[in-house]
């Protein structure tokens, strides 16, 4: 074999070396390509925990009821993400840039949490309507629910053949205290009666199967789940109208709290790309048989 021959083969082969390399190259660099659009395909988090002065660094400290009541929180489990508020929590959660794991979970009670003072949550959720009595007090994110105040009823009651406001005025009627469904019956309903307050919507469903009221007022969504699973003989009687639009439900914040911009942001995120109509489709339940009252 020649000296040329052997020159032409080497350069050959180096030839074919330096094909190769670029052509790994161009793999990798599409490989590259590929993973930066699968990542960009998911839905970034609105700020980074690292960023966020919360109560405890690098955790997010949520608040909620104790018990905290189906359809907002299967089975007075939030940690399982189940349920409205639960689901809407971790939702927010991921917004703010923390990992499930990263979410703690604390009870307080309905008044403890809208009490002037230093909070043990970052933020709380148990139906809290957005009023400016409450506001005085505390912070509140942009609404992540809206709902309308609904009388209840058992088979039986005086109020089971109420078609009216007029209807209910003669009627002993109840709520859980410091909530605006108590307000809409004094403000609303106006019952000749004073209504009976009660510590949760757990004692007024007691109360009212055992016929100490003629009728209950919860929001909307508790009423459907309340009268189809847990009373017996359960009757919508209907929704009040207690405003043009529902009741707005809003994350609690400590006054002043240097985080209510960054929840606000988030809850308008998960508003603005479905994630919270998703939720509510999933976990509560349409107003089917439940006319207005007037």
């Amino acid at each position: 074999m020649s000296s040329s021959t052997v020159f032409s083969a080497g350069t050959r082969f180096a030839a074919i070396t330096k094909f190769a390399a670029r052509a790994v190259a161009i793999v990798a660099s599409l490989a590259l390509v590929g993973s930066a659009a699968a990542c960009a395909s998911a839905p970034a988090p609105s700020s980074a925990k690292g960023d966020l002065p919360t109560i405890t660094a690098g955790k997010l400290t949520v608040g909620t009821g104790n018990p905290a009541y189906s359809p907002w929180v299967l089975d007075d489990k939030p940690e399982s993400g189940k349920g409205y508020e639960a689901a809407v929590a971790y939702a927010v959660a991921h917004e703010l840039g923390f990992k499930a794991s990263d979410v703690v979970w604390v009870r307080t009670t309905f008044d403890e949490a809208i009490a002037p003072g230093p909070k043990n949550f970052d933020f709380n959720l148990q139906q809290y309507s957005i009023t400016a009595d409450r506001a005085k007090n505390v912070d509140f994110s942009s609404p992540y629910y809206e709902t309308t105040q609904t009388v209840i009823t058992v088979k039986g009651s005086k109020a089971a053949a109420a078609k009216s406001l007029a209807d209910l005025k003669g009627l002993l009627l109840g709520a859980a205290t410091g909530t605006t469904s108590y307000g809409a019956i004094t403000d609303v309903i106006k019952p000749t009666q004073k209504p009976l307050a009660f510590n949760s919507n757990d004692d007024a469903k007691a109360a009212l199967s055992n016929g100490q009221v003629d009728a209950i007022v919860v929001d909307l969504p508790t009423a459907i789940y309340l009268t189809a699973v847990e009373l017996d003989g359960g009757l919508i009687v209907g929704q009040l109208p207690t405003a043009a639009k529902g009741d707005q439900f809003g994350l609690v914040l400590d006054k002043g709290s240097k985080l209510t911009a960054a929840v606000t942001k988030a809850v308008n995120a998960l508003r603005k790309n479905g994630t919270l109509a998703k939720l509510e489709a999933k976990w509560l339940t349409t107003s089917a048989g439940a006319p207005v009252l007037k």
